[in-house]
């Protein structure tokens, strides 16, 4: 390790042993499995997050999807076409008209999407269920989904775990990938069905595979643990490189500390730190903790003390504290120490 300072041989700054948890799936009962990837270092890596504590939250917990339209129904493209302008009222016009003259199931779905989400009229989660429910009774693989969205958040009817279940499962077998990411984490949570690692990850590579950076992301931790699949660093780090360009800050978290410890993917301390600097400014305290790590080491990055201070700061503020940071930026000038200050009602006044 560089010593770049005399006052600042951060010896720790590649010993990284974080307490902040990012959402994940839960840890197996059966070992060695584990829910969230922990950086298992050879020589001077930045560990993953800590193992959570919690369960991850459905994707789309309230009913959020956008029906697609039905490809030999030119009338069906009105509806979705004045969805997607935010012309809620008209598509619910359109959408009853189509719903009550032709018994359009995808019309129905749409109906069920604008009553839960109180577009073009007011929110009522009975008739979105009721909606969501006739057309899932007619095949509609995202109503499915959204009636068992309901029935999870306990919206519109009583929490109903296990019909939830089947709604999921029955969506999925037709195809939706954010059910059968639903599903996986019934499968791995054990309660609702009972646990089943592999299937839990088969659903999950079925909704990665179509993109889902939810799924992408928990596949990605399965592979780092070997849980309900074998272990494969490489497939780990290529599903958080997926998941990281989708926008996900957990994984662009998880791919920074794969780039920089060199695990799975070529060691890039590089782009590790641009990366950090990324989902830092998506407000992820563990990012902002291992950036403010970085910046004050000098390690992919040039030493930046103040910088340092501002992001160590801020992921304080979050819960993200760390003993050895304030320690290692004790010393700051107090010129380098009132740019953070600045720095750091900058960055709270922006919220």
């Amino acid at each position: 390790m560089k010593i770049l300072r005399p006052i600042l041989a951060l010896a720790f700054v590649l010993a990284l042993t974080a307490s902040a948890a990012t959402q994940t799936p839960p840890a197996a009962q059966a070992p060695p499995d584990s829910s969230k990837p922990a950086a298992k270092p050879k020589a001077s890596p930045i560990p993953a997050a800590k193992k959570p504590t919690t369960t991850p939250q459905p994707a789309s917990p309230a009913a959020t999807a956008t029906p697609a339209p039905a490809a030999d129904d030119p009338n069906a493209d009105l509806v979705y076409g004045a969805y997607q302008r935010g012309f809620y009222k008209t598509a619910f016009d359109l959408a009853t008209k189509r719903a009550q003259e032709n018994g359009d199931a995808k019309a129905m779905t749409m109906l069920g999407e604008l009553h839960a989400n109180a577009m073009g009229v007011k929110r009522d989660d009975a008739k979105a269920a009721e909606w969501f429910r006739r057309a899932a009774d007619l095949g509609d693989r995202e109503a499915m989904f959204e009636l068992a969205m309901l029935r999870l958040a306990g919206r519109g009817g009583a929490v109903d775990r296990e019909e939830a279940a089947k709604l999921l499962a029955s969506s999925a077998k037709l195809g939706n990938p954010k059910a059968a990411y639903n599903l996986a984490l019934l499968y791995l949570d054990g309660q609702t069905l009972p646990q089943d690692l592999r299937r839990s990850a088969e659903l999950l590579r079925i909704a990665a595979d179509a993109g889902n950076p939810e799924a992408q992301y928990a596949l990605a931790t399965f592979y780092k643990e070997g849980t309900g699949v074998p272990k494969d660093a490489e497939r780990a780090a290529s599903l958080l490189q997926a998941a990281s360009l989708a926008g996900n800050a957990d994984a662009e978290v998880e791919y920074a500390i794969a780039l920089f410890n060199g695990t799975g993917t070529p060691k890039n301390e590089v782009a590790a730190v641009a990366l950090l600097r990324k989902a830092a400014k998506q407000n992820n305290p563990v990012a902002q903790n291992r950036l403010a790590r970085v910046l004050a080491s000098g390690q992919g990055t040039p030493v930046d003390r103040a910088e340092a201070l501002k992001w160590h700061t801020i992921a304080k503020t979050a819960g993200k504290g760390d003993p050895e940071l304030d320690n290692a930026l004790s010393k700051l000038s107090p010129e380098e120490r009132a740019r953070a200050e600045v720095a750091v009602r900058r960055w709270f006044g922006s919220k």
